[in-house]
């Protein structure tokens, strides 16, 4: 069964060439939709089946399926091979069931648009990428995968390139898409330089040769300043493509692309991505405390810095951007303190609710003729019935509302992030949580609830199609249930011995990194673990009561309003997003640019590239013209030079000799 892995990639690249080559040949949506759906629809199945097989039959070591060799060069050799194990199987069933849904909401969000072809092959092209990027056994092959997420994002989010966006110094989408594509660049430079160090190392770049040479020799490898530095260039790769600080800029802006691709892209897979490269590599990043230590701090920083920025905006696809991020904080501050499971935990929730968020904006938006600005809303709830509670469900999800998907996996992040991390980390995630509840509850009241605030002259609201609210059904239901695959021990215990699904299907593949960390394996039942969860809990309802109590009871927002006015530094520190666009443009740059412009171009390459070249050019047309004074057209004066050159050639053997 394992050996057809290689069809689970195929298949979307298939429809990503034959819908590029022939899609625009192709008359009927419908049609495209299906073949772009099927692709990854089928490779899902195949995944879900091996994931049966793997439950029926556990694997206690990866399997590796070889497809041919791809590079030999000396003693450098790499296969393309895939590796499945419980972490590849579990991402790569999230990017083709997330991945699908999102292809059938497709068919009905870009329905009429000239590019839906060519928009559905990016989509399977950016699939076919995700996949090799997990099932990858070995850096070489995951970076191929990492490096087409980042061109099939470039190409998703400036899709309409024709149209305007605003942001800071960005006019239209292909500005935005620049910009997510030269920020990733920053750490795929991190990647590069980890994986020629981890070969000069260790010898290869194959995850599980890797693994064996360190569980072999994890004593002589601990505290290694070799370690440490790949693992901080890895995190650095990490940090840009799942948008932590300081490379957070470009997910926000990425929005400029349609909404299938923010849930696409932005919630479900690729921002998921550093997850997935820290927790393929928990051993080694295990072996080096001081990177987990800086992968905590950033993580944190960033959960509550995003978090802070999302209470402010007036955007409906922004206040999800900067949740995107926020939440990926979380992630990161359960990977610093080596909570392994509960960052891959909260990946998949994420992948839910968050996707669930962005389908249902983008469901709104289409209701609204593309409107985006929340505050010209309101009352949505009668024309958008399933939009609506589609929506609710996925915000109480993320605020971590019992026993939602959320309460779940952000109650595990908390919790470990005190058991293994200290009280000042778990506070700051809980002012984090408290804010996340608040501004997604901010948003529901603002778009669907009281008095509606649009033009009823040009915006008439209506529900989504079918292909659109189906997959928001699908999503909600997941949203609402799929907690329960990660029940955390003091819930559970009653009913079985450890009755965390998750947690004993990953244990193989994080088990040699807990050892390392010193983290056992056996549960025990504390007061305090119950006292923190009912903290949590009370910090989501006391959040979602003052959000409604301002924004749902109060029809003039009074006491928002005060806020506003009493601390206008900080709100406006919070809505231009604490300058960190326009410090990277007055530092960064701009600096840069008029360098390059005044500097390189302007005088190295005007005038000493430029000027060399001429000056060769001008100097060989001198001679050219001093020589061609010669040619006079008159016989006589040929004589002359010719008898006066006999004169010093002979004279020259005869007295020069």
């Amino acid at each position: 069964m394992y050996n057809i892995v290689w069809l689970i990639p195929l298949l979307p690249l298939i429809g990503f060439i034959f819908l590029g080559l022939v899609g625009k040949k192709l008359k009927s949506e419908s049609l495209i939709g299906t073949i772009g759906s099927a692709t990854v629809g089928i490779s899902f199945l195949i995944a879900f089946l091996m994931f049966l097989k793997m439950l029926s039959t556990p694997l206690e070591a990866p399997v590796i399926v070889n497809v041919y060799k791809w590079i030999s060069a000396g003693y450098f050799s790499i296969n393309i091979a895939y590796q499945i194990d419980q972490l590849s199987i579990l991402y790569t069933m999230i990017v083709t069931g997330v991945g699908f849904l999102i292809h059938i909401y497709s068919i009905g969000y870009m329905h009429g648009d000239r590019g839906f072809f060519r928009f559905f092959a990016y989509l399977n092209l950016f699939i076919f990428m995700m996949l090799n990027l997990v099932l990858a056994n070995n850096f070489l092959l995951t970076f191929l995968g990492w490096e087409g997420v980042g061109l099939s994002s470039y190409l998703l989010i400036g899709f309409w390139y024709d149209r305007k966006f605003q942001g800071i110094r960005i006019i239209w989408t292909g500005h935005a898409a620049n910009k997510a594509f030269i920020m990733n660049r920053i750490g795929d430079f991190g990647f590069l330089i980890a994986m020629f160090m981890i070969f000069v190392n260790f010898g290869t770049l194959e995850y599980t040769e890797l693994h064996n040479i360190l569980v072999s020799n994890t004593i002589s490898y601990q505290y290694s300043s070799a370690i440490g530095i790949i693992t901080i260039l890895l995190f650095l790769a990490a940090t840009g493509k799942s948008a932590q600080i300081p490379l957070a800029v470009w997910l926000p802006d990425a929005m400029a692309g349609p909404t299938p691709v923010s849930a696409l892209i932005h919630a479900a897979t690729m921002v998921t991505a550093g997850i997935f490269l820290v927790a393929r590599n928990s051993l080694l990043f295990a072996l080096a405390p001081s990177t987990m230590n800086v992968i905590a701090v950033i993580g944190i920083s960033t959960a509550f810095f995003a978090a802070t920025i999302g209470t402010v905006q007036n955007g409906i696809k922004k206040v999800l951007a900067y949740s995107t991020v926020s939440q990926l904080g979380f992630m990161f501050a359960a990977l610093g303190v080596g909570a392994y499971t509960a960052a891959v935990f909260h990946v998949m929730m994420h992948a839910f609710f968050k996707g669930l968020l962005f389908l249902g904006a983008g469901s709104v938006m289409h209701g609204m003729h593309n409107e985006e600005d929340i505050k010209k809303m309101g009352g949505l709830q009668k024309y958008m019935p399933i939009t609506y509670k589609t929506f609710y469900v996925a915000s109480l999800a993320i605020a971590g509302i019992p026993l939602f998907a959320g309460f779940f996996s952000k109650d595990e992040i908390m919790w470990q992030t005190y058991n293994h991390g200290s009280a000042i980390a778990w506070f700051v995630l809980a002012l984090s949580a408290f804010m996340t509840a608040f501004y997604m509850f901010r948003l529901v009241n603002l778009v669907f609830h009281k008095e509606e605030r649009f033009d009823h002259k040009h915006i008439h609201p209506h529900e989504s199609p079918k292909t659109m609210t189906i997959p928001l059904i699908i999503l909600s239901v997941l949203s609402a249930l799929g907690g329960f695959l990660g029940i955390p021990y003091i819930l559970g215990f009653w009913f079985s011995h450890n009755p965390n699904f998750l947690d004993n299907f990953l244990e193989p593949v994080f088990k040699d990194a807990n050892v390392v960390l010193g983290f056992s394996e056996n549960h025990q039942l504390g007061g305090s673990e119950y006292l923190f969860m009912l903290i949590s809990v009370t910090i989501a309802l006391f959040s979602i009561w003052t959000a409604y109590k301002w924004y749902y009871y109060d029809d003039k927002w009074s006491v928002p309003r005060k806020l506003v006015l009493k601390f206008k530094g900080i709100y406006k520190l919070l809505w231009n997003k604490y300058f960190v666009d326009e410090v990277y443009f007055t530092t960064i740059v701009d600096p840069l640019i008029t360098s390059s412009r005044e500097g390189l171009w302007k005088f190295f390459d005007v005038k000493i590239i430029d000027g060399l070249v001429n000056g060769l050019a001008s100097i060989t047309t001198f001679f050219g013209n001093q020589v061609r004074k010669i040619q006079t057209g008159f016989a006589q004066t040929y004589a002359i030079v010719m008898l006066a050159g006999a004169i010093i050639l002979i004279s020259w053997l005869f007295f020069g000799l």
